[in-house]
């Protein structure tokens, strides 16, 4: 069924091709080259198959007769050929030939220690800091102190959160939000959505992103390492708005989680499309178990029992979950979607699913751009740093990055995250 849906959408990617190629070939010769609006020249090239290639290159293989025609034109022509692949291998391949190769730039964002974090560290007047809860303070009026003891005043963005630490006394600090040029306090700071409650500064954060109307926050961009609980607070906050306090706000919790082999295997697993992607949200379930069956002593004394909890929710569709080709093309609204792993989608991807917020719906991206297992993404080019980016300062979007030292998961992993 999956398998079907990638080879229609493959389908379709090759008929907009074809019908950009007729436009420019009604303006001039493919084969000599169509000039584009940029200033550049399109052509298709059907020479060079006698271009000889190095014995372990066999010619059938599709990447080598890309490279013949990039050897063939670099001996023919005096100008600088490029090979612009995101294939790490071909640009290999390429330059054992000599030839020039490059990813794209157009989708790649910062490198990861530069990418926005959300979050920021400030210090404010005592003053300022006394009245903060009940005014708030202006952005103009906080500064930040550099390596070599320098003050300057940073550029802060909107939703972007806050420590503000009293200059005269560091060790006091509140929490803060930039509003409208105004940093004011944490709505939901003394929340406990399902029964949690923040152990972190991050954690604070998050919630707070979290628990805001879809109205107000469509859109929650929350990055960080394992163990951080981004699933699992996304998760309380989705089942404390579904049951604990069923404001009608939204209709359902849809989770979907995308997987480096997702679209090319998951077509020959059997089963319906639930069965095929249970394994996938195998984690997700897990943090329900969890969330479900708070004492930890007797949680798992009877298996059966939890089953049943979890089960629950999925029969009386509390909580759904659906394959993400699926949730592309669609107007989704009224819904609290959670897309967990979103590390592993292309910024296509991203902006396919954004796009297609219906109203009312509030879009969770979840991932740790540093554990990327699809092929030809990395830490710049994924589609939740890419959203991260391009979505900052939106005043409809919130993001968060968690640090390595928020890990609530277990000593291990906290000391893991930081050792590996």
């Amino acid at each position: 069924m999956i398998r079907a849906v990638n080879e229609l959408e493959k389908g379709r990617n090759v008929r907009e091709v074809i019908r950009c190629l007729e436009v420019l070939r009604s303006s001039g010769s493919l084969v000599d080259g169509v000039r584009m609006d940029n200033g550049g020249y399109l052509r298709v090239e059907k020479n060079y198959l006698g271009v000889e290639l190095p014995p372990d290159m066999p010619e059938h293989k599709s990447d080598n007769r890309i490279l013949k025609v990039c050897k063939g034109l670099k001996e023919k022509n005096t100008k600088e050929v490029v090979l612009i692949t995101k294939d790490i291998l071909l640009r290999i391949k390429a330059q054992i030939l000599g030839i020039k190769a490059e990813d794209f730039m157009t989708d790649q964002v910062a490198e990861h220690k530069e990418q926005y974090q959300g979050r920021t560290e400030v210090y404010a007047s005592e003053e300022d800091f006394k009245e903060f809860k009940k005014k708030g303070i202006p952005t103009e009026k906080v500064y930040c102190v550099d390596e070599t003891g320098n003050m300057y005043i940073p550029e802060l963005f909107e939703n972007e959160f806050l420590i503000i630490r009293a200059d005269q006394s560091s060790k006091k600090t509140h929490l803060g939000r930039v509003e409208n040029g105004i940093i004011r306090k944490l709505e939901y700071r003394k929340s406990e959505p399902f029964g949690i409650r923040p152990r972190n500064v991050g954690q604070y954060f998050m919630q707070e992103a979290l628990m805001q109307p879809a109205e107000k926050a469509p859109l929650v961009i929350i990055k960080g390492s394992a163990g951080t609980s981004k699933t699992f607070y996304s998760l309380a906050v989705g089942l404390e708005k579904m049951i604990n306090n069923p404001t009608g706000e939204y209709r359902r919790i849809l989770v979907c989680r995308p997987n480096a082999q997702f679209d090319d295997d998951i077509g020959f697993l059997p089963g319906d499309e639930q069965e095929k992607i249970s394994p996938l949200l195998r984690p997700v379930l897990d943090n329900l178990e969890q969330l479900v069956d708070s004492d930890e002593r007797k949680r798992y004394e009877d298996e059966n029992e939890l089953k049943d909890k979890i089960d629950e929710m999925f029969e009386r569709g509390i909580i759904q979950t659906q394959a993400l080709n699926f949730i592309r093309g669609r107007s989704i609204a009224k819904t609290y979607l959670i897309i967990d792993e979103a590390q592993n989608m292309t910024p296509a991807q991203v902006k396919g699913i954004i796009t297609r917020a219906g109203k009312e719906t509030k879009i969770v991206l979840l991932g740790d751009p540093n554990q990327i297992d699809r092929p030809f993404l990395d830490a710049r080019t994924n589609g939740i740093s890419y959203a991260a980016e391009h979505m900052k300062g939106s005043p409809l979007c919130w993001q968060i990055s968690m640090k390595q030292t928020e890990c609530e998961r277990s000593q291990l992993a906290m000391d893991a995250a930081e050792r590996l």
